[in-house]
């Protein structure tokens, strides 16, 4: 299996279709093996009868399910351990950042990288819907508070377009820890402090103004992760 695509989706049943459809017909043009697996994080909606059909029409497409809502980063590593793909690419269920992007993240890989994050904040990112101006202010606040806290060089941490190497994938999903919005910087926290090289890549994105972040409760919830990470300290 070459490649791994993981998704995660809650309460996705409006976007869920044409997404993979748009993933599928990208991939079965592709002279590889390929495998989409989406994982449903307890959705409430029709999210979950959606992918059934589509599974039938998708002979490649891998549905896993949470019992309950346990929150993206919980479902992104259950999606990336469940995987076979000698690359994995894990992408948000709305396609903010065109599948297309991911030959951009696959050259540094094949230069020798073995992880490689789709950006929003490079001089060369093409942003062609900007999010809300209060979201983009607070991105920026949080960027600033990583850099501060964890020493983490990257100007965009959150962006939900990012790719791997299978070794790579598993050494860092194994031990991570974060299940909410936070865990892609435990993951980047994790390749610093294990010798792991990243590459920050400009990508196209186009906002979804129906973003799951709630920008008081998540954000507050993502700096006490934070803070968490700073000092190693994961009791409850």
């Amino acid at each position: 299996m070459y490649l791994s695509i993981v998704i995660p989706a809650y309460n996705e049943e409006d976007r869920i279709g044409t997404s993979l459809t748009k993933i599928y017909n990208f991939l079965k043009k592709r002279n590889y093996d390929f495998e989409i697996i989406v994982v449903d994080d307890g959705s409430k909606d029709k999210t979950l009868n959606l992918l059934s059909e589509y599974s039938q029409n998708i002979p490649n497409l891998i549905v896993l399910k949470n019992e309950s809502n346990q929150g993206k980063g919980f479902s992104v590593k259950k999606g990336v351990l469940n995987s076979k793909g000698d690359i994995i690419l894990f992408t948000d269920a709305d396609l903010s950042t065109p599948i297309g992007e991911l030959d951009k993240l696959i050259y540094w890989l094949d230069e020798g990288y073995p992880i490689s994050i789709g950006s929003r904040d490079l001089p060369e990112s093409q942003v062609n819907r900007h999010q809300a101006w209060y979201r983009e202010f607070m991105g920026k606040i949080f960027n600033r508070i990583i850099r501060l806290i964890l020493n983490l060089d990257y100007h965009d941490t959150q962006c939900g377009f990012k790719c791997f190497r299978n070794d790579a994938a598993l050494e860092i999903f194994k031990g991570l820890r974060l299940c909410g919005f936070s865990f892609d910087v435990e993951m980047l926290f994790i390749a610093k402090h294990r010798g792991i090289k990243v590459k920050e890549v400009p990508i196209r994105w186009h906002n979804s103004p129906e973003s799951k972040v709630k920008i008081v409760r998540d954000s507050s919830k993502m700096l006490w992760d934070i803070l968490k990470l700073r000092f190693n300290n994961f009791k409850d």
